[in-house]
């Protein structure tokens, strides 16, 4: 066989998914972080990336942060910017879906195509260190005798941290419509306005306050898990007589229009990143819960998450 036609043909297996990803050709993957820097989703997509050229199945990845509106706005940009694109890849998850209920923007997320969940995670809340209040009773008393004077700071609406600020409301008796949530575009902007005191308590998870929390410029006054997080001595809103529980996911998705094919060998590149030591340090580092499901269950699963969030955020008097 002819050199030419020997490259041809490695190409066309390559492009079917037929070669071990280590043989396939040289990849800069592109992603889309519908954030601004310094939040959960910047963090997920860069240590992803890391990832991903540790695995040896990218050479280089690329990032573009595009912020607001719930990840609407990055969603829109990825959606009419990366049809095709078999080396395009958005991080996304649980606060998008909120944000889209909420928002009804001009672009779906059935537009683009699922890849897989990554990680779990329960969100945490926290008060600036010199803040009057102590604990979330304290927290509760004020937001009782003046809903308006407690500013609930966090992502976009409709984010997970926005969800259980009007869920919280409704378990003390307080109309969830009267509670003063400020949104920010992303976890860095929402860290400062902590730490400068410009607002009440602020909501996210664990991993974007952690190192705050442990030189205690924050102090952390509830979790909205289940039961305690491990290792870290923060009490349950249930603990505290609150009947709210709330996670939060977060995943990546694919192009518009690309092939069963391209799916598959993107879907291959992901899981393969997951495996690193990179990746394995970033779970631990962040307190991620590997939460790993790829294919149609991923499919079946954000399906089921729209439907979800959408009962929750209207018994929560948000819709």
């Amino acid at each position: 066989m002819r050199r030419d036609e020997f490259l041809k043909s490695l190409a066309a297996l390559a492009a079917a998914g037929a070669l071990p990803l280590s043989a396939q050709a040289a990849t800069t993957l592109k992603m889309m972080i519908p954030a601004n820097p310094g939040g959960g989703w910047d963090t997920t997509g860069r240590a992803l990336g890391k990832a991903l050229t540790d695995a040896k199945v990218a050479d280089n990845v690329t990032y573009e942060n595009k912020g607001g509106a719930a990840g609407a706005l990055g969603l829109a940009q990825f959606v009419n910017g990366s049809k095709g694109d078999p080396n395009a890849l958005m991080v996304m998850g649980a606060v998008m879906l909120g944000g889209i209920i909420t928002g009804k923007p001009p672009v779906n997320l059935s537009q683009a195509t699922p890849i897989a969940r990554l990680t779990s995670e329960y969100n945490v809340y926290v008060l600036p260190a010199n803040s009057p209040f102590k604990t979330m009773a304290d927290v509760v008393a004020q937001l009782k005798k003046d809903p308006g004077s407690v500013k609930w700071g966090g992502g976009s609406r409709g984010s997970t941290e926005h969800i259980a600020a009007a869920m919280l409301a409704r378990e003390v008796g307080v109309d969830p419509a009267r509670i003063n949530y400020v949104a920010f575009r992303g976890g860095g902007e929402a860290t400062a306005a902590i730490l400068g005191g410009n607002v009440t308590v602020g909501g996210s998870g664990y991993s974007e306050f952690a190192e705050y929390i442990n030189a205690g410029k924050m102090r952390a006054i509830a979790v909205t898990s289940p039961q305690r997080l491990k290792g870290i001595a923060v009490p349950t809103l249930k603990e505290q007589g609150i009947n709210v529980e709330l996670g939060n996911w977060r995943g990546v998705y694919g192009a518009p229009g690309i092939n069963a094919e391209q799916r598959k060998v993107l879907t291959n590149m992901v899981l393969a990143a997951l495996k690193t030591k990179s990746w394995q340090e970033a779970l631990e580092k962040n307190a991620w819960t590997p939460a790993v499901l790829a294919g149609p269950e991923f499919e079946q699963f954000v399906d089921n998450e729209f439907a979800l969030l959408r009962a929750t955020m209207a018994k929560a008097g948000m819709l």
